[in-house]
């Protein structure tokens, strides 16, 4: 298998194509190259949406649409409020039709109690991946364009073997440009968000990674709050071969503000940079101390592993 998750050939749904952001993004993503196969609006079944001159078919229900177009993905651009049902629905139709599916939520600000019934719903589907919400998405670049699921700027990705995980989305555009600057290119980039509650985290990605014979090494960014930075390190420490580098965003947050995610908050002493960069240390990953230090500590990781 190449890459993780989303193929470069993947049939992609957009859950709220006829709203302003939807519309906007999914006609970015036709323009990348991804395989948009239609979108879900409910009560606009039927309809079309133009998008780079071609239209798009819409469904009220991701049922009929994944019945439809056999897609394997979707993307979800719909308002907080609506947007765990909206999860809710993929994961139930994928789960119906195909008995497997990923399910992107870019939404910010979708209430976190809302997230945990999404979340448990997910978790007793086998099959359905979810990723984020609150984050940037997932794309797996091609020779020419391939899949770019999300909000990131297509243009910045090159196909490569290095896998980027990051819970920050603009950090995960600096390490692409990281990597580039030294001439490597990336498997797959996911964005898993930084929300308190969400689907895919860290483990999960950089076992996937670890599987996949195109990755051969692993940049990963944290952020303060939380322990899935230690958990991580942790779970490579015993079951990562390849080499990665790690990077915590946040060492100059005062405690008890929130910084940026709803997740990125520092809570009785806890889940600060420090401790985060401390069990990376341990766990044998590379640290860069400053976004801008990545690809030079990635060269670094590849040349002791013989990869360059």
């Amino acid at each position: 298998m190449m890459a993780i998750w989303i193929e470069e050939d993947a049939k992609v749904l957009v859950q709220g194509i006829t709203g302003k952001q939807g519309m906007f993004h999914a006609g970015k993503m036709v323009e990348y190259g991804t395989q948009i196969v239609g979108g879900c609006t409910p009560g606009k079944g039927g309809q079309t949406v133009e998008l780079e001159g071609k239209d798009f078919p819409v469904w009220n229900s991701m049922t009929e649409a994944i019945t439809a177009t056999d897609a394997d993905a979707t993307v979800i651009y719909v308002p907080p409020p609506y947007a765990a049902e909206a999860i809710m629905e993929a994961a139930e139709a994928f789960d119906t039709v195909k008995g497997e599916g990923v399910v992107i939520c870019i939404t910010e600000g979708i209430p976190t109690l809302d997230m945990v019934k999404a979340v448990a719903y997910v978790n007793n589907r086998p099959g359905i991946r979810l990723i984020g919400p609150n984050c940037p998405g997932i794309i797996t670049p091609g020779e020419t364009g391939g899949a770019k699921i999300g909000i990131m700027p297509g243009h910045i990705h090159a196909k490569g073997r290095i896998g980027i995980v990051s819970k920050s989305g603009t950090l995960t555009y600096e390490a692409v440009a990281q990597t580039m600057s030294i001439n490597e290119g990336q498997s797959t980039c996911i964005g898993i968000g930084g929300d308190p509650v969400n689907g895919t985290g860290f483990i999960e990605c950089l076992a996937a990674f670890e599987n996949d014979p195109q990755t051969v090494a692993i940049v990963m960014i944290g952020e303060i709050g939380g322990n899935a930075e230690q958990e991580a390190a942790a779970f490579a420490a015993e079951n990562v071969s390849k080499p990665i580098v790690g990077f915590v965003a946040g060492s100059t947050a005062p405690p008890g503000k929130r910084m940026g995610h709803a997740g990125a908050i520092i809570s009785g002493g806890k889940g600060t940079a420090e401790e985060k960069f401390e069990a990376f240390k341990q766990a044998g990953i590379a640290c860069a101390n400053d976004p801008s230090e990545i690809g030079s500590v990635l060269l670094q990781a590849l040349q002791d592993a013989g990869l360059r």
